[in-house]
């Protein structure tokens, strides 16, 4: 099994490491006897596989790993546990093991004072911020995509609310002094390609976007180091936007006086430039942009799928909503698919990127089959749409979700 190590390691042990451990990882532990889960789509069987530092999760590849948390999770509390967090990688080579002591930060290019910082001078020389954020990957849901479509096939388990601690990009850029001819930065991880002509994984964000203040440099997580597969030891948190920005075992920032040109921004990672991100089913958008803010979602977590409850009795319903920034400001819920709907108790506000809890308590009034559905809004009239929109990647589903139950 991989030993992941947040102690000393060189760069070429880390690597050995990675190659003879990936592998025998995924022959003895992956693909032998063990727990699996169907999720609700065709060719859903997954393995459920519990990789260091986590509990069994829902796993889609293993090398890289992408690792799917079980919707039940998100029944367990605001906050997504360490341990239950998703995974999400786009090389193979990934860290297994980093010396905190030699790890460093570099930050270059259009700066007046390039940096090399460790890790103790992000904490000492640094104000300390948290904030509390729903980290959401690109392709969360694709699986239920209609027309078909290619990628991760995923259900709705790939996105987790943290409260990541670090210190603002726009300090570290500040600090470095950025030049009057700067326009983009970019963000590079450890995690490398196995074949030379892969891409490496780059990110970029505009300039007035990296100095906005809500950019995190995160090296804590729920109050604990990062988990190695989570960024160890210090990873982009880009708060309100999908995760794909977020790079983890950030290792070095540029300052460009360009627009970045990088595979990850220019060819990958982009959606239809059309109302809504999408497009008829089965055609192509004329014109794309790079995927950018949360759009508004909210799911029932305290019931699933073939429930039972029974007619009369008052049922304690529980969910999660949230969006990309103007935050959440009702949540409804229908027990009649849609026909009527009734406003929920909002929980408590952990900030405007965070998940918000919903309650409500709920009387079934007659026997049968049901659908109950949940909507939310945000600050700004935002809501979902009551049929999926589609788009050839699979990104920004957010559809009206329904849980079918049984009533007795």
């Amino acid at each position: 099994m991989i030993s992941f190590d947040h102690g000393r390691s060189s760069r070429r042990d880390l690597l050995k490491l990675l190659a003879g451990s990936v592998g025998a990882f995924a022959a003895s532990d992956l693909w032998g006897a063990g727990e699996t889960i169907t999720l609700p789509f065709e060719n859903g069987t997954r393995a459920l596989v519990a990789y260091p530092g986590k509990r069994p999760l829902i796993v889609l590849t293993s090398r890289p790993p992408q690792l799917e948390t079980p919707f039940s999770v998100f029944n367990e509390g605001i906050l997504t546990p360490n341990d239950a967090f998703f995974v999400r990688y786009h090389l193979a080579n990934i860290p297994t093991a980093i010396d905190t002591e030699t790890f460093r930060l570099t930050i270059k290019g259009e700066v007046n004072t390039p940096l090399t910082l460790t890790l103790d001078d992000l904490r000492k020389n640094f104000e300390a911020v948290e904030t509390v954020a729903v980290a959401q990957c690109s392709g969360n849901s694709r699986g239920f995509s209609q027309p078909r479509v290619g990628g991760g096939q995923l259900a709705n388990g790939a996105m987790g609310n943290a409260r990541w601690k670090g210190v603002r990009l726009k300090d570290v850029l500040e600090k470095a002094g950025v030049k009057a001819s700067a326009k983009q930065v970019s963000f590079d991880g450890l995690d490398t390609a196995v074949m030379p002509n892969t891409p490496d994984f780059v990110k970029s964000l505009g300039l007035p976007h990296a100095l906005n203040g809500e950019i995190l440099i995160a090296y804590a997580m729920n109050g604990e180091d990062l988990p190695m597969l989570n960024g160890f030891p210090i990873r982009l948190v880009v708060p309100g936007y999908y995760s794909t920005y977020w790079v983890k075992h950030l290792t070095e920032i540029s300052v460009l006086d360009k627009d970045f040109d990088g595979f990850w921004v220019k060819t990958a990672y982009r959606i239809p430039d059309t109302p809504g991100a999408c497009v008829p089913p089965g055609t192509a958008p004329a014109n794309t942009v790079p995927i950018n803010r949360l759009n508004v979602r909210s799911f029932i977590t305290s019931h699933e799928n073939g429930a039972k409850v029974k007619v009369g009795e008052k049922v304690a319903l529980r969910g999660i909503a949230f969006d990309g920034g103007a935050g959440i400001k009702e949540v409804q819920f229908s027990g009649d698919g849609g026909k009527s709907w009734q406003s929920a108790t909002l929980g408590e506000d952990l900030g405007r990127f965070s998940f918000r809890e919903w309650t409500l308590a709920y009387q079934p009034g007659a026997k049968g089959s049901a659908e109950w559905k949940v909507r939310a809004f945000n600050s700004v009239g935002e809501s979902q749409p009551t049929e999926a929109l589609w788009n050839p990647a699979g990104y920004m589903r957010n559809v009206v979700e329904a849980v079918k139950v049984e009533i007795a």
